[in-house]
């Protein structure tokens, strides 16, 4: 035998190696995993003794409180206030329109990327289900039902069909000046003046509310502010100093002040800063530029910490190969920083999600300001005990279901792309 043989070690076959075997089957089961783990001690088992009592406590009287003691027909009385506030109830065809648009595009994305994309999608089909099959009103549940066909043959569509990811990619972009457009009904910007028959006139912003105002806030501040904090992230690091020090001095300057002020200074000093003679923005804008200045900030900093996490050889990698400064960012800087700092843009999201809450204060009509005005309605205010729990019981509901999908979502792209993995 050759000497190769003799020096390799005695369980490496270099010409038959012997393939990858499964990790052993755990054999203890349902009974030996919560002994070993639950109940592997007097401590453990008082500690997991006490604990299911207190959750069964809480658990039954909340039950009890929600299917016995709670009164619900306020909630279920202005669904449609919770649903789009104040949107004229004859002009509702247009909000029914954008989500069988984004329905469309969720069915085309997730048959043709898969992954994370092809799992929201299920939850907005289940979702689009179960409001359809809900009494929520014949016209709502036919437009619910036209939403789930249309993700379905989206769905199927992505499938067979070879549909450029940049296209796709495009068609998110130009979604959101779509929506407004279509919420809207018109668009008029000095001499241009675009109307969406047969509509007629605009919808005033200021009956937006609701649900429909949360998370159009929301999808404008994530969409607009994640461009301009990657931007302020990377000028942060720039070695020219007058870029630097502007990015240092806006990013220390907005995270120091909290967003309640910056919605105020949005609504006063906004129109200030506007050309003469050029009308005022309307107060949703104002608001929506607040958000994402503010949002920007802190997302510049989480951009930031990814981008010292890259390794520096990675930078000097690109360099050999040389790549230009642009190249280099776009190509393998920047990859590896966002996927290094997914789960604290993710909770950037969650927090700007939650804190379109404050919108309220200043005159709009968020989902939480429509629970408390559907709180001091008359009719509700002879009930014993009120309506507060109810109201704000739901609101929280709702606020919970789509931060624990962001999060979901988050989890779920994290485990797909390895993060946090070798």
């Amino acid at each position: 035998m050759a000497q190769a043989d003799f020096d390799a070690p005695i369980w490496v076959n270099q010409a038959h190696p012997r393939p990858a075997q499964r990790p052993p089957i755990n054999h203890l089961g349902v009974v030996g995993w919560l002994r070993n783990n639950l109940f592997n001690g007097v401590g453990n088992t008082l500690l997991t003794v006490a604990t299911l009592l207190v959750i069964y406590a809480v658990v039954t009287s909340l039950a009890r409180w929600a299917f016995g003691q709670a009164y619900w027909e306020p909630v279920w009385v202005n669904r449609k206030l919770f649903a789009v506030g104040a949107y004229p109830q004859s002009r509702l065809l247009q909000p029914c329109l954008v989500l069988a648009t984004v329905s469309l595009l969720f069915g085309l994305s997730a048959g043709r990327w898969g992954g994370i994309v092809q799992r929201v999608a299920v939850g907005l089909a289940a979702l689009l289900l179960l409001l359809a099959l809900l009494p929520i009103g014949p016209a709502a549940q036919i437009w619910m039902g036209i939403s789930l066909a249309l993700l379905v043959a989206g769905y199927v569509a992505g499938l067979q069909l070879r549909i450029p990811n940049r296209a796709l990619a495009v068609a998110w972009v130009l979604s959101i000046p779509f929506a407004l457009l279509m919420l809207r009904g018109t668009l008029d910007i000095r001499t241009l003046n675009i109307s969406v028959a047969p509509f007629g006139p605009p919808v005033p912003s200021n009956l937006y509310g609701g649900l429909l105002l949360t998370i159009l806030l929301t999808v404008v501040g994530i969409a607009f502010s994640f461009p301009i904090g990657v931007a302020l992230a990377l000028g942060r690091r720039s070695p020219l100093p007058v870029i630097r020090y502007f990015c240092i001095g806006y990013i220390e300057l907005i995270r120091g002040v909290p967003l309640i002020s910056l919605l105020f200074m949005g609504m006063l000093v906004l129109p200030l800063f506007l050309p003469r003679g050029m009308p005022s923005p309307e107060a949703m804008t104002r608001v929506m530029v607040a958000i994402t200045l503010f949002s920007a900030a802190y997302l510049a900093e989480n951009v930031r910490g990814g981008l010292q996490a890259v390794p520096w050889g990675q930078w000097e990698a690109a360099d050999a190969l040389g790549l230009s400064g642009w190249q280099r960012t776009r190509l393998v800087v920047l990859p590896q920083a966002l996927r290094a700092v997914i789960p604290a843009i993710v909770g950037q999201f969650i927090a700007l999600f939650k804190d379109t809450s404050l919108v309220a204060l200043v005159g709009l009509s968020d989902l939480l300001g429509i629970g408390r005005a559907v709180i001091q309605q008359p009719e509700w205010l002879t009930i014993t005990g009120g309506v507060t729990r109810e109201v704000y019981v739901f609101v929280a509901l709702v606020y919970f279901i789509f931060s624990f999908g962001m999060s979901w979502a988050s989890r779920r792209l994290e485990a797909q792309l390895g993060v946090g993995h070798r």
